[in-house]
């Protein structure tokens, strides 16, 4: 059944109508309400703010890791454990191939259900979670397999264990030493990025997001909390952040955007699955075009928050 957010209960109100045209077999009716529902939706997603963005980018059908990788890779092997403390489930490793090339898919998965979500961890990684996601890449690296990187978390985990096991050394280890791979490393936010759990997996050649994902250092209610003491003022803190794909891409803090289906990519998994393929394969090809993409990186990489005259 479909989860329809606060700002599209007139399009569920509309739905409901139709499937009731439906069971009285009214086709006229339906015919009339399904124009309707055409014409309002297009109205609605024409003109949505950043707040009915970020909502539809936690919204809870959206596709998350382990879906696109069911839907995109044609063979594939799970990598687990980090060789230091434990198998993170926070985050998923596979090792495959994605339209003939092959290819190491490193993601941040949020679960599905209580109980994977739980195994999950809400998808906030551990440090081990951000080992084992180094552990891929060097493996990756060391076979010169290409790499991409899924992220979707609302952030690190902050809890206490995390902290006495090293979770800023986890995370400050991953930024250095996916700088410098020696392979083609592509990164895509999905959903939520936030903060350093978001970016200990989107240091890349290629930094994408989708067209309704979010990536932030704080989320706009802590921001609101912290600036104003009013966690309502949450529109307001979105504004001032700029923490949409169009606004990112504006401020070219990332590369390219990848397009949704329009009413998101819960409304249809397998077309946005199909955008992240072609996106991968596309940006490959134009990675390994050059040959020293190691330096154009460094140059990026060096660049942020560089603004000229």
């Amino acid at each position: 059944m479909a989860v329809y957010l606060d700002f599209e209960q007139k399009l569920k109100s509309i739905q409901d109508e139709i499937d009731s045209a439906k069971l009285k077999g009214d086709f006229h009716a339906q015919e009339i309400l399904e124009k309707n529902l055409e014409k309002e939706t297009q109205k609605l997603y024409s003109s949505m703010s950043d707040y009915q963005k970020m909502q539809i980018a936690r919204h809870p059908d959206r596709p998350y890791a382990m879906d696109y990788i069911d839907m995109i890779m044609d063979e594939k092997c799970e990598i687990s454990g980090d060789r230091h403390y434990k198998d993170d489930k926070a985050i998923v490793c596979f090792l495959g191939y994605i339209g003939g090339q092959k290819v190491m898919v490193i993601g941040e998965e949020k679960g599905r259900g209580t109980k994977n979500k739980l195994e999950r961890n809400f998808g906030m990684p551990n440090p081990e979670g951000y080992r084992k996601a180094l552990k891929a890449a060097k493996l990756a690296e060391k076979f010169e397999i290409p790499i991409l990187m899924l992220v979707d978390t609302a952030g690190a985990y902050p809890g206490i264990g995390a902290e006495e096991r090293g979770q800023s050394e986890a995370i400050a280890k991953n930024l250095q030493e996916f700088a410098d791979l020696k392979v083609p490393t592509i990164s895509i936010i999905i959903g939520e990025g936030g903060s350093g759990g978001a970016l200990a997996i989107a240091v890349a050649d290629r930094l994408a997001m989708m067209s309704y994902s979010v990536f932030s250092v704080i989320s706009p209610e802590g921001c609101a909390a912290i600036l104003w003491n009013d966690p309502s003022k949450i529109e307001s803190a979105m504004k001032a952040m700029k923490i949409t794909a169009k606004d990112l891409k504006e401020c070219k803090l990332i590369d390219d955007i990848v397009e949704e289906p329009f009413c998101g990519a819960h409304r249809n998994k397998e077309e946005a699955g199909k955008a992240i393929k072609d996106y991968f394969l596309k940006a490959l090809k134009e990675i390994k075009s050059n040959k020293d993409f190691l330096s154009k990186r460094y140059e990026k990489l060096m660049n942020y928050g560089v603004f000229k005259e």
